[in-house]
């Protein structure tokens, strides 16, 4: 992997955060799967396009992705060893032949003159240190004329999970959540920015929806409360609090995910996010 420029997010995804979304790729993957169709049919992957799948992570968009291309193919770029130790295992096992899985950051990665037909990301854009350098980059890899479609969050108001961890205020340091300055899940949630930086990247036509998927987040409300609360961002609250009142804060967090339970038991919530494209000239 050539040197990162964006070495807070590169140790967090080599990290506990990486490893979790390793363990975890199938629950991730539930959380967020409302998005991929939308992402996939906006990006318009023709059979023999090839495809750049940029902060793949644990690869499910990219195979997605490889399957609409079954004549072409598609290519993962991840700053997550970890992540990208799981995709290439679940790749191998699902016997795709057109993908691959590089180790990177996407803002200095190689992309320059490869000539991917589209780009393509679900929430994998929103961490970048300097996102018109990054978004230039990704440019430079298309061929004249490739377009680009990604999922990044929108306000946090729109996420109901961020409404529930909200409510552990009085036991956690949650602080305030939708922060659009620097690399972060909200830095890219006014669509303003959105088409400044693309504007700036040189990229044209862009266009910017928005979107909401319920995703699945447990089987059940204990279930959903520790999952949240085992992700590098829960764990990392937990760390500042003794263990009886990180106690207290769980079980107010299960009690505030019970509504959300279906008749079956599983914990489905709404999150929001835009949908963006735009081509290279």
């Amino acid at each position: 992997m050539r040197q990162s420029v964006n070495v807070q997010q590169e140790q967090a995804w080599n990290g506990y955060e990486g490893a979790h979304w390793a363990r975890n790729q199938d629950r991730w993957d539930a959380v967020n799967e409302g998005f991929n169709a939308p992402l996939l049919d906006v990006a318009s992957i023709q059979s023999a396009d090839a495809v750049l799948d940029i902060g793949c992570g644990a690869g499910a968009t990219t195979r997605l992705a490889a399957r609409r291309a079954a004549e072409g193919r598609a290519t993962g770029v991840d700053l997550s060893g970890p992540m990208l130790d799981r995709a290439r295992a679940t790749t191998h096992a699902e016997r795709l032949g057109n993908v691959t899985f590089e180790q990177g950051d996407a803002q200095v990665h190689p992309l320059f003159g490869r000539n991917f037909d589209v780009a393509i990301s679900r929430y994998g854009v929103m961490f970048f240190a300097d996102p018109v350098a990054a978004f230039t980059n990704i440019g430079g890899g298309l061929r004249p004329g490739g377009r680009i479609a990604f999922i990044c969050a929108a306000g946090a108001e729109g996420n109901e999970w961020l409404h529930a961890l909200a409510t552990l205020r009085d036991w956690l340091p949650v602080g305030e959540f939708g922060a659009t300055g620097g690399p972060g899940m909200f830095s890219l949630a006014d669509p303003d920015r959105v088409e400044e930086v693309l504007e700036a990247a040189a990229f044209t036509r862009i266009r910017t929806r928005h979107v909401e998927a319920h995703g699945r987040w447990g089987e059940g409300a204990r279930d959903a409360a520790d999952f949240l609360l085992g992700s590098g961002p829960g764990r990392h609250l937990l760390q500042q609090v003794d263990a009886e009142t990180g106690d207290r804060a769980r079980r107010r967090l299960t009690e505030e995910l019970r509504p959300y339970e279906d008749a079956q038991g599983v914990v489905r919530m709404r999150s929001s996010a835009w949908l963006v494209t735009a081509e290279r000239p």
